[in-house]
């Protein structure tokens, strides 16, 4: 590459220009990838085989070809993901973008009338002669009002909703919250707000069961603006409409807010690209093979094309609507049922078309092998230490955090105060606040929002340690708010102590109450899951609530002492400064790690 020479006070000082950035696409072969940097398809070959690459034109270009190419050619290469390219340049040719129609999911909490409502929608949408063409169920169906169409996805709860994001989806485009007028604001309907808040989506208010003589829409507009949710009559900017699903009351109303709300976010598709969207549902079919259900974000999909999605790729066979109807073409924001998939597909994977079904192979056989390679060194759990270490470098602007707490005092303590730590540099944010037991719901949002959930005054189960441990979510257990308020400011200042983790080992029933001499009384033990070790530390559950915690004075199996009394056997337990036993009470037995930052 030539270098300038300019003169700077009598010197010369030698500028080197930067150096060419090239964005190659996944599934490219080497020959395009030649045309795409401006080299010799020879020069590129041989350079490969120089380091030990034994290649040929037609071959894709792998992750590894990269550094060796942008030394080699003194250029920066980027490989991104085949949907990622086409997703770009889709957006990037405004004048081929058009309007489409909006994809809506309805949440909110259990009986508020989220079925009653899909049905009344999908009911009053359809003439009589089409209902007995209602045979199978796809996920997703679509209703014409003025002469537009409207999206419904009718499977998603909370935590399905989030496992799109999780993959990087984002299938919807307006949430409609369901709040019944007789009930109001509800911990479901809490988590449905932070969700869509997580995800960036608005929000229309559905206030159901108006009907009923103890409705009170006032009151629940009041709960929603103290959950950050104004409605415009009160001078904010959510839309609310009031309801009955049971008398198909306003729903109209409701479908028109939901077309006005899409005009003002103003929802664009660009049909000229490779058909791209989102795998809603997924099924083995008995008689169809794998079938996927599919909406369409941009392009026109089209039987017997090509396609990836995830680590799965097939041939469109064939295409069916929400009725069962075949389809001969598909646009954006229709969702649809696709057969031809090798297998059955990930809820949530993008669907790409590609050019030919021998590239959708090749392209798929590069994605499993390079995640064999990326399983031998997967990123480890996100605590509050990594958090730390990525605000320490400069990548990490904002501390989120998920609150579970014990009672709505606590949780409203700590949802008031803890924002208040944040700096300059770190934002301190808390993506969703609650009492009760932390949720599988709680653990998919975390990890969606990449945030650390805060348990106070909580025991978690095993079942839900070894979810988070599966999505990589850190739960952090306190006893004591001012510690929880100790390790933000750490968090955020850099002081961090090391990691304190609680791991399960077992449980175990008390069948049998014994006093005896000069030791006092005795718990006759079944262990019921795990193990109980000497050394392990221990909580007394009665009727789920813990009534002791500390530590093991004497273990025995029969008449031995043991350091160890595995599941099906049964044991003798004595605790220290503890013999209130009764009979029924579980034995909950755990050891605690601390684990250094790196």
């Amino acid at each position: 590459m030539e270098k300038k020479k300019i003169k700077k006070k009598g010197k010369e000082a030698v500028i080197t220009p930067p150096r060419p950035r090239f964005i190659l696409r996944e599934g490219m072969t080497l020959k395009e990838v030649a045309e795409k940097i401006g080299v010799k398809t020879r020069d590129l070959l041989s350079k490969l085989e120089s380091h030990g690459k034994i290649v040929d034109l037609n071959d894709l270009i792998e992750e590894t070809y990269i550094p060796i190419l942008g030394k080699e050619f003194n250029c920066e290469l980027e490989l991104i993901p085949y949907e990622q390219e086409v997703k770009t340049r889709a957006l990037n040719e405004k004048e081929k973008l058009i309007t489409r129609p909006p994809v809506v999911t309805i949440m909110g909490h259990v009986d508020h009338g989220k079925t009653t409502l899909l049905d009344a929608i999908r009911h009053s949408r359809l003439v009589e002669k089409e209902f007995g063409g209602i045979t199978q169920h796809i996920g997703a169906y679509r209703v014409s009002w003025q002469n537009r169409w409207i999206t419904f996805i009718d499977t998603p709860g909370h935590e399905a909703f989030t496992q799109l994001r999780l993959r990087g989806a984002q299938a919807t485009d307006i949430v409609v919250l369901v709040v019944a007028a007789d009930d109001g604001v509800m911990p479901q309907t809490k988590e449905a707000i932070s969700h869509a808040r997580a995800a960036g989506v608005p929000i229309i208010v559905a206030i159901n069961k108006i009907d009923k003589p103890e409705a009170n829409p006032e009151k629940v507009k009041q709960q929603l603006a103290q959950e950050g949710l104004l409605v415009e009559e009160w001078g904010g900017e959510t839309i609310c409409v009031e309801i009955s699903a049971k008398e198909k009351r306003n729903i109209n109303e409701l479908l028109e807010m939901i077309l006005l709300l899409a005009d003002i976010i103003e929802l664009k598709a660009n049909p000229e690209v490779e058909a791209q969207g989102i795998v809603l549902e997924a099924k083995l079919d008995p008689k169809k093979g794998p079938t996927g259900t599919v909406i369409v974000q941009h392009g026109i999909l089209l039987p017997g094309q090509a396609f990836i999605s995830g680590l799965t790729f097939g041939k469109v066979r064939a295409i069916f609507d929400d009725l069962g109807r075949p389809v001969r073409r598909v646009e954006p924001s229709m969702p649809v049922e696709v057969l031809g998939f090798n297998e059955v597909p990930v809820a949530g994977d993008f669907f790409q078309v590609v050019p030919n079904i021998e590239t959708a192979e090749r392209i798929v056989k590069g994605r499993l092998a390079k995640i064999k390679k990326e399983e031998a060194a997967r990123p480890q759990i996100l605590s509050l230490d990594e958090l730390f270490k990525q605000i320490e470098k400069g990548e990490a602007k904002e501390l989120a955090l998920i609150i579970k707490a014990d009672v709505q005092g606590s949780a409203d303590v700590l949802k008031g105060l803890l924002p208040s730590f944040s700096t300059d540099e770190v934002k301190v944010k808390i993506v969703h606040a609650a009492t009760g037991p932390v949720t599988e719901s709680d653990i998919l949002l975390a990890s969606a929002s990449k945030a650390v959930i805060l348990a106070y005054n909580l025991r978690i189960p095993s079942a839900i340690q070894e979810i988070a441990q599966r999505e990589k979510v850190e739960i952090r257990s306190y006893q004591v708010i001012y510690e929880i308020i100790d390790d933000i400011k750490k968090a955020v200042r850099g002081l961090l102590e090391p990691e304190i983790r609680e791991i399960p080992l077992g449980k175990a029933e008390v069948r049998k109450i014994f006093d005896i001499a000069k030791v006092g009384k005795v718990a006759g033990c079944y262990v019921i899951d795990g193990k109980i070790t000497r050394s392990a530390e221990v909580r007394v559950l009665r009727r789920n609530e813990v009534i002791y915690q500390g530590r093991i004075a004497s273990l025995k199996h029969l008449k031995d002492n043991v350091n160890e009394v595995k599941k099906d056997m049964e044991c003798g337990l004595a605790l220290d400064k503890f013999q209130d036993f009764q009979e029924g009470d579980i034995i909950y037995a755990f050891q605690i790690e601390k684990r250094k930052p790196q």
